[in-house]
């Protein structure tokens, strides 16, 4: 009974420890399938047919997230075809080695849902009431989905990282290439006006290479800009405007300055840009010169204008001083006390009528008669009339290029330039001992010195006359060319001489230079077109062609009127402006046998012709007259009565007013004033050559 006892007690004991282990054991299996359950993955329970044991609620929303989604009863048809190898062959490794894992399989829940996940499979073995365990794999499959994106997000982020990355690179390439080829000199300094960037036109302006350059300090280059950069703390940009820059070699340079700040993490940036102006100092001195040429210009030709105008009043006025004294002569008897005071008249009056050519030589434009002139003939010529006349003092020296081209020119007005500088080196030198060397040579202009001169580009030869004088200071210089200004005593000259040369280089095509300073003397180079086989060979211009009363042959004075029947004179219509050379026409013409109608009013003399037309046999019109043109009358003549002889006269006659009279029937050009029996001479030829008889 005792042991009995005792194996009941043992009994007892064992079934105590039974029930503890199998409530332990159920306690575990609870905690299991809670966490099995509750677990934020999903898990499943798959055996060896792939069949689906058991599977949590996470599973269960995510393989068949609705009802009519396919039920999770197996593993297999969900995953991807792509890769259902790779699963079975992980299923494969778990059952050996007990775990695998299959990263990123793809799980298809349906045509628009997808999983991606990693699958992780251990082995178990289920044990039974009788017979083996079942073999069965716990998988959990971890969603990577939020990964994935999070990945193609960096993976995106690094992408366009990196294109930011290469627009950055190619950014600066860019901005590299345009400071390096930039026209402005760049220099950006750092925060200690360190030079930290120094371009190749940087370094080109200032004569520094970029290496040596590097690293200096900014006052080096550009000493007034360092003090500007403490403008950095009041604004970005800021232009200095001109300063003062160095070179290297500390040559100054003139420079148009502008800086730019640029704050960052690291300090502070400041940009230089430098432009040179040392071509635009050019460029606006050259444009200043020109400026001046072109005011020169233009007051030279008012002048000249103004000086026409004068010269027209001149010659009426003359005209009837010698017009008037070839009257008072042939009234004197020979040996007449009143005679000689007549040829002093007579005399002062051709000098005035000197004068006033001049004048005419100056302002006029019309071309001279050129031709191919030796210069070499002329210069020598001019020679033997200078020594003659040359002080003993005045040494003079002639220096010709042998072999020089003739020139396109007017004989006599080269001379005359020729003579009135020579005159002028003479006057300059004065009573002090000198020399004056007179030289010739072919050459050919630069551009600066044709674009200032106004010189076409061809060969020239340059006749150069320079003194051994006082020279002149520049106000002279701005006026050596204006009529009548001088710098004689009074009485010593008339201030035509310069002004006739500038008047014969501006007719001849050509130019003069003029180099002067106090104490070195005074050069002037006349610069005259060579003449080529064309120029030559050239037909002289229409205003050649003319027939001047100055050209016309003197012709005796006639007994009876001329031409015609006896008893008959000629009818000659002069009109005029001037009321006393139309008296003196009037005289003058009838005491040779004509009969005159004088007008100063242009309107009635047309009346008058229109009239009578046959009771003219010529007409002589003044060009300039108030409020008409004698080119006017001439057209009205010729369409009133076109065999009716005309001739116009005036004391300014250009090469358009010539065109113009010949274009529209004038006979003659008649050039005021002139000598008594020229004027006659031409009127006498117009109109017997026009008599019929």
């Amino acid at each position: 009974m005792a042991e009995l006892r005792a194996y009941q007690a043992e009994l007892e004991n064992q079934n105590k420890v039974l029930r503890y282990s199998q409530a332990v054991a159920e306690s575990a299996y609870e905690r299991f399938e809670t966490l099995f359950a509750s677990v934020p993955l999903a898990l499943m329970v798959v055996d060896d047919h792939d069949m689906v044991v058991q599977a949590n609620s996470m599973a269960h929303r995510s393989f068949q997230p609705t009802e009519r989604d396919r039920p999770l009863t197996a593993l297999m048809p969900f995953v991807c075809p792509q890769d259902g190898a790779r699963v079975r062959e992980a299923f494969a490794q778990a059952h050996d080695l007990g775990h695998s894992e299959v990263k990123e399989v793809v799980f298809t829940i349906s045509s628009a849902t997808r999983i991606t996940g990693d699958l992780h499979i251990a082995h178990i073995d289920a044990p039974q009431t009788s017979g083996p365990p079942l073999s069965q794999f716990l998988c959990a499959v971890i969603d990577q989905g939020p990964l994935l994106a999070e990945r193609q997000a960096l993976q995106h982020s690094a992408e366009t990282l990196q294109q930011r990355n290469e627009q950055i690179r190619a950014s600066e390439k860019r901005l590299e290439a345009v400071i390096n080829s930039a026209l402005d000199a760049i220099i950006c300094v750092d925060q200690h006006q360190r030079i930290t960037v120094f371009n190749p036109t940087a370094a080109a302006l200032f004569q520094c290479s970029a290496s040596d350059a590097l690293g200096s300090t900014l006052d080096r280059f550009l000493p007034d800009a360092a003090q500007a950069l403490a403008f950095a703390q009041l604004t970005t940009q800021a232009l200095l405007g001109e300063m003062t820059a160095l070179t290297a070699s500390g040559k100054e340079l003139a420079v148009e300055v502008s800086v730019s700040f640029e704050r960052h993490a690291d300090g502070e940036t400041t940009t230089v840009f430098a432009r040179d102006l040392t071509g635009r100092k050019k460029a606006e001195a050259h444009r200043n010169e020109l400026e001046a040429q072109l005011r020169e210009s233009h007051k030279m030709q008012a002048v000249g204008t103004m000086a026409g105008g004068i010269a027209h009043d001149f010659n009426n006025i003359l005209g009837a001083i010698l017009g008037n004294v070839e009257l008072a002569k042939a009234d004197c008897a020979a040996g007449s006390p009143v005679l000689e005071s007549l040829l002093e008249i007579d005399k002062a009056g051709r000098r005035a009528r000197d004068l006033v050519r001049q004048i005419l030589t100056f302002s006029r434009n019309e071309p001279p008669q050129r031709s191919a002139v030796s210069l070499a003939e002329v210069v020598h010529d001019t020679e033997r009339l200078l020594r003659v006349t040359l002080p003993p003092a005045i040494e003079l020296h002639m220096q010709l290029q042998a072999g020089l081209p003739p020139v396109l020119a007017d004989a006599t007005q080269v001379e005359q330039a020729l003579l009135n500088l020579c005159t002028n080196a003479v006057h300059a030198i004065g009573t002090e001992r000198g020399s004056i060397h007179v030289e010739a040579a072919t050459v050919q202009p630069d551009q600066r010195l044709t674009e200032r001169l106004g010189l076409a580009p061809i060969d020239y030869v340059a006749l150069t006359v320079r003194d051994t004088g006082p020279g002149m200071d520049a106000a002279t210089l701005e006026r050596i060319f204006e009529p009548f200004f001088t710098t004689k005593p009074v009485g010593q000259g008339t201030g035509l001489g310069l002004a006739v040369v500038h008047g014969v280089m501006r007719t001849h095509e050509g130019g003069v230079d003029v180099q002067s300073a106090p104490g070195q003397g005074s050069r002037f180079t006349l610069y005259f077109p060579v003449a080529t086989d064309a120029t030559a060979g050239a037909q002289p211009s229409p205003a050649a062609q003319a027939v001047p009363l100055a050209a016309a042959t003197s012709a005796p004075e006639p007994a009876e009127p001329p031409g015609g029947a006896p008893g008959k004179k000629h009818h000659v219509m002069y009109v005029d402006d001037d009321q006393a050379l139309v008296f003196l026409v009037q005289r003058l013409l009838r005491r040779r046998g004509y009969e005159v109608s004088g007008y100063t009013d242009p309107h009635e003399a047309t009346a008058a012709l229109r009239a009578a037309p046959q009771a003219y046999d010529l007409l002589v019109t003044d060009y300039n007259m108030p409020g008409f043109c004698g080119v006017d009358l001439v057209r009205e003549a010729r369409l009133i009565r076109p065999d009716l002889p005309v001739a116009l006269a005036s004391g300014y006659v250009t090469a358009e007013i010539e065109q113009a009279a010949l274009a529209e029937g004038a006979q003659a050009l008649i050039h005021k004033p002139n000598d008594v029996e020229e004027l006659c001479a031409t009127v006498q030829r117009l109109i017997v050559g026009h008599d019929p008889a």
